[in-house]
């Protein structure tokens, strides 16, 4: 295994500490401003504090325009790769400097101007990344919403962010079937208060659709006459405090929760982790196995890579079945990857699938010298097995859409410290990362509590959640004071590694994507005949957790409970969408709850995941426990 034999960590990390102001100062001088910030923190601003105020840049020019200036436009920006359509295509970042000024501008014609908001409900196509782009460079506001989302689930994010103009295209395309998200897009708009003024559709060839007469724009045919009648956009001026995007992560049930990104503390961050953490150079191709409706392909499909200057992959199609447990391996040797970002249930499907990595054998992977795993947990068994396959270091690293970046990780671009399977390594420059209980005091080495970040947050975390102070000040800041929660528990060892164990909240982890068992028990709640539920995320060996929902019937005559069970798992499918890998509801007599009421959710998820577990002293009826485990071994869980 390639490794770097020192490690400049211990010094930047140090550097960072002694000065902090200082050590952001000196990355912000990789991004080109129009106008230097005028202070690098302002502590009495915002929430928390702001980055690099007073200072004015764009997004877009630092990710395309600034490249093309420099000489370098015929380099690839963008390598899209679909074997679900049987298309590769090739854009150089002169090209995407072109198609992202006519999208602009056809923006701008659509009434889109700095500080509006548009939606984006798209597959893993070029024009995700060129609509991405194209809102960063007239300075509107853009929120992507995962295309695997239902419509309820889209509604309720244009009603939060009430957008001017929305993006969609006909379909999606996975290997067995289309997802035709125009149908979804119209029942959205339907459902939601707030109309938006314009869609602008991109029509696949492999699925049409109908246009709405007045509201809808055809994609192709709206850039063509913009490119005919020669329109361009140039790239607005933009406040490093002003927002660039939001994004809506898994909160409880209500209202949605909009994560803000700002300008420039992005830029910075960005920048400085691409070489640093990640140790990639300008025109190197990165790729990150991820969609741009998640942070990981906002900030390292989109983003990142095209700040530094690097190639990225744009891949539509998954690890196995597109064609085979080879396709990633494929794409790396094939675009001449230099390093992979996915997560650990990608790595689990081609492990299940072909064992002895047999797809691998003649594949050219001499250019390939990194894996990033990250959206879970990676298992020490997964790692070992990437790690024997492919000859190069594994390196799992954590964050959160709320940070935008890596908190922990293993710094590749400083040099590589020694891996500890199961352990994110150690927090970044920005990150003062500490363990702490109930009562907000630090913890010893090796004893597991809260994982909290010491205030402030680094450049290119959430400022605020979009239109909610309150809400980001009660959810995030309020429980230990002076400090970031960010509702994971863990420990840190003697040697200053991080581990994170899983988290604190109502949020799971399903094959990386955080989904809210609160939204799925207000689902399986809508059901005429339940009379309560809880969801908890039970372990699972390919997706690291799945969703397991626990009903109890309202009384009287009712239907067999396997047929209710059946509607319950199709409701979810249909209210939240296939992403929530939700397949198991199961009956119970009665739910476990303390004599207070609250249910015991973490006590069930033990017994679920087969580890040990006592009725807690505070429960009301330690019978419903037993009930728990005889439902749960009935369904072959349970151990």
């Amino acid at each position: 295994m390639r490794e770097s034999s020192q490690s400049r960590y211990a010094e930047i990390y140090a550097r960072w500490q002694a000065d902090p102001e200082g050590f952001w100062a000196e990355a912000a001088k990789a991004i080109d401003w129009i106008t230097p910030p005028r202070r690098i923190f302002d502590a009495s601003a915002g929430v928390y504090g702001r980055w690099f105020v007073g200072g004015v840049c764009n997004t877009c020019y630092n990710a395309v325009d600034r490249h093309v200036a420099a000489g370098r436009g015929g380099q690839a920006a963008l390598i899209y790769d679909s074997p679900v359509s049987g298309t590769q295509r090739t854009l150089t970042y002169a090209e995407l400097l072109t198609e992202v000024r006519t999208l602009g501008a056809v923006l701008r014609d659509l009434g889109v101007g700095k500080g509006d908001r548009v939606v984006l409900y798209m597959p893993m196509v070029p024009e995700a990344v060129i609509a991405m782009l194209a809102c960063a460079r007239i300075g509107a506001v853009h929120s992507v919403v995962f295309g695997g989302f239902a419509a309820k689930e889209l509604a309720t994010r244009i009603e939060d962010a009430a957008p001017k103009v929305i993006l969609a295209a006909s379909c999606g395309i996975e290997p067995n079937r289309l997802v035709a998200y125009k149908p979804l897009l119209d029942q959205a708009i339907e459902m939601a208060a707030v109309k938006p003024e314009a869609c602008l559709i991109l029509k696949r060839p492999q699925m049409d659709c109908d246009l709405v007469p007045g509201r809808d724009h055809d994609w192709q045919e709206t850039c063509a006459a913009a490119r005919r009648a020669g329109e361009s956009v140039d790239c607005a001026h933009m406040a490093a405090t002003d927002p660039l995007y939001v994004l809506y992560t898994s909160g409880t049930t209500g209202k949605p929760k909009g994560v803000v990104r700002d300008t420039g503390g992005h830029l910075v961050a960005l920048r400085w982790s691409m070489e640093n953490l990640y140790g990639i150079k300008p025109g190197e191709v990165f790729w990150t196995a991820s969609d741009i409706g998640w942070v990981v392909g906002h900030s390292y499909i989109v983003y990142g890579p095209l700040i530094l200057g690097a190639t990225s992959v744009i891949y539509e199609g998954k690890p196995v079945g597109t064609p085979d447990p080879g396709a990633f391996w494929r794409v790396i040797a094939e675009h001449k990857v230099v390093a992979l970002f996915t997560a650990p249930t990608a790595l689990r499907a081609i492990k299940k699938e072909d064992p002895e990595a047999a797809h691998l054998a003649g594949r050219d992977l001499s250019a390939f010298r990194t894996l990033f795993l990250a959206g879970e947990r990676a298992d020490p068994d997964t790692v070992r097995w990437a790690e024997e396959t492919l000859n190069v270091p594994v390196i799992d690293h954590w964050w959160q859409t709320e940070t935008g970046w890596a908190i922990a990780g293993n710094p590749v671009g400083l040099g590589t410290l020694p891996v500890k399977r199961g352990s994110p390594t150690v927090p970044m420059p920005g990150y003062d990362v500490r363990i702490v209980d109930e009562a907000a005091r630090p913890v010893p080495a090796g004893v597991m509590g809260s994982i909290v970040i010491k205030l402030p947050l680094p450049p290119g975390c959430l400022p605020t959640l979009f239109q909610q102070d309150d809400r980001f000040r009660e959810g995030y800041l309020t429980e230990f004071p002076g400090y970031y929660k960010t509702s994971d528990a863990g420990f840190i060892d003697a040697d200053g590694y991080l581990f994170v164990m899983g988290r604190t909240d109502d949020i799971i982890n399903v094959a990386g994507h955080r989904l809210s068992t609160g939204g799925m028990e207000e689902v399986l709640a809508s059901h005429p005949d339940i009379a309560e539920c809880a969801v908890i995320g039970v372990k699972d060996e390919l997706k690291g957790e799945v969703p397991c929902g626990f009903v109890v019937l309202k009384a009287g005559e009712r239907r067999a409970p396997e047929v209710i069970e059946k509607e319950l798992v199709a409701l979810v499918r249909e209210r939240i969408g296939p992403v929530a890998a939700f397949k198991l509801a199961i009956t119970v007599p009665r739910l476990p709850k303390t004599r207070s009421g609250k249910i015991l959710r973490g006590t069930m998820k033990k017994i679920a995941d087969a580890e040990s577990w006592a009725a807690p002293a505070t429960i009301d009826d330690p019978g419903a426990l037993d009930d728990i485990e005889a439902s749960l071994k009935a369904h072959g869980l349970g151990g």
